[in-house]
């Protein structure tokens, strides 16, 4: 069967049932007031009645094991959570694919703002509107309703296909449970509505890999038990006033890095490779501008390209503070101090790939236009299945905005772009699994 067959059949599929798909979302939007297991019995579900055989898998996220990954352990979910894995079997002869997206979104904010109801699923001029909706239950939603719209338009994949609803927020490890766990495929999908502007058109198939740390100063209080220290400023060492050196020390890594290390997509794409940010500056005292605070605090991240270890990044950060510390006399008495928070490694499918070549095709078939690559989401998890597992994987969704996790309001989904989305994953199991009269 043509990849054009496959593309009309699950088109007039999709288009015949996109007030179901449009549904299923809604009603995954309202049941996050049940909490997240209704949303997961829900999805599991729908996953049977499409078809599949599915099963729930139990882990606690601190247990997972990692590969070229790590997270400071306070950051990590210590209650045990519940992956619901799906499988649709193959007719056989054919690829195999793991489509997998996140249940939980950012924690509910009683007072947040919103116009919207955030559990109505409300549509507003061509928009769903909900709590979580673009993060990510329309990626949950498009998996399970691509299946099934694969099914009602007579069509069965040759290979097998594996959805996967995995908790992601908060280190929660979802897909890492299950890719340790023996699950593996030809390639994987994640399905992740995208907030750049062009929704379907858009493929993540490059993310480059991310070092979050602190640098903390700790200074010297003056010798005083008056609650104000300004009179006795000069007796004082303050760590604010060691901040420069190391501020100059990691602007000075970052312009190395940057003349160094190149990967001609992101060069392509922003003109640099890497990039070291200073997030966030604070004093660690009680805010008082009277005293000497007895420490400061600066957040960094600094990306870098696929093909970067993380334990080299590591080391050069280290470097860098120690050639600083060992030049300047004040940080020689009053080291710096360095956190690695977390850190994922980069990866990348090129466009030579099979999995590009039938993803672009389905994209151009259900679009009408052939899909860009979009380079610049850093840590995006279409690094989960190649780092962990060596499978290759890309991510795209439909368009989208005002995410809750920026700091948005009425997080909403465009609805069309949604129901084309529908489309175009059914059409990418045919392409990449091969399809079969069924």
């Amino acid at each position: 069967m043509s990849a054009s067959d496959v593309a009309a059949r699950v088109a007039a599929a999709a288009e015949a049932g996109g007030e179901a798909s449009v549904a299923f979302l809604r009603e995954l939007i309202g049941l996050q007031r049940s909490g997240e297991d209704a949303v997961q019995a829900r999805i599991a579900q729908a996953a049977e009645a499409a078809g599949c055989t599915v099963e729930r898998r139990r882990y606690k996220p601190a247990e997972v094991q990692l590969r070229e990954e790590f997270a400071d352990q306070s950051a990590i979910a210590t209650e045990e959570r519940v992956a619901v894995l799906a499988r649709l079997p193959g007719t056989g002869g054919g690829r195999s694919v793991i489509f997998f997206a996140h249940p939980d979104g950012e924690a509910f904010q009683p007072q947040h703002g919103w116009t919207q109801d955030p559990f109505a699923g409300a549509i507003v001029q061509g928009r769903i509107h909900g709590w979580g909706v673009a993060d990510d239950l329309a990626g949950i939603a498009t998996m399970v309703e691509a299946v099934r719209v694969l099914r009602a338009a007579g069509l069965k994949p040759k290979g097998d296909v594996i959805l996967a609803s995995t908790p992601s927020k908060r280190h929660a490890r979802g897909v890492h449970a299950l890719l340790h766990g023996g699950v593996a495929a030809d390639a994987a999908v994640y399905l992740h509505p995208a907030e750049s502007g062009i929704g379907m058109r858009e493929v993540k198939a490059l993310a480059p890999g991310q070092l979050v740390f602190r640098v903390v100063l700790r200074g010297t209080q003056p010798p005083t038990q008056e609650p104000g220290h300004t009179a006795f400023a000069h007796l004082a060492v303050n760590p604010v006033d060691l901040l420069p050196a190391v501020i100059t020390a990691l602007r000075a890594l970052d312009a190395r890095r940057g003349a160094r290390v190149h990967h001609p997509v992101l060069e392509e794409a922003i003109g640099r490779s890497t990039n070291l940010l200073i997030g966030d500056i604070r004093a660690l005292g009680d805010g008082r501008a009277s005293r000497v605070p007895p420490a400061v605090q600066l957040s960094c991240a600094l990306a870098f390209p696929p093909g970067e270890k993380l334990a080299d990044v590591q080391a050069e950060v280290e470097a860098a503070l120690r050639e600083a510390t060992a030049t300047d006399a004040a940080l020689a008495a009053h080291p710096p101090e360095i956190v690695f928070v977390s850190g994922v490694t980069g990866a990348e499918v090129g466009q030579d790939h099979a999995l590009w070549a039938a993803t672009s095709e389905a994209v151009l078939l259900g679009t009408g236009t052939a899909p860009e690559i979009n380079p610049l989401h850093t840590s995006s998890d279409i690094r989960n299945p190649m780092v962990q597992s060596g499978i290759p994987c890309v991510g795209l969704g439909p368009l989208c905005g005002d995410l809750t996790q920026n700091g948005g309001r009425d997080e909403w989904v465009d609805v069309a772009d949604y129901r084309r989305g529908v489309a175009v994953i059914a059409a990418l199991i045919g392409l990449w699994c091969g399809a079969a009269e069924g």
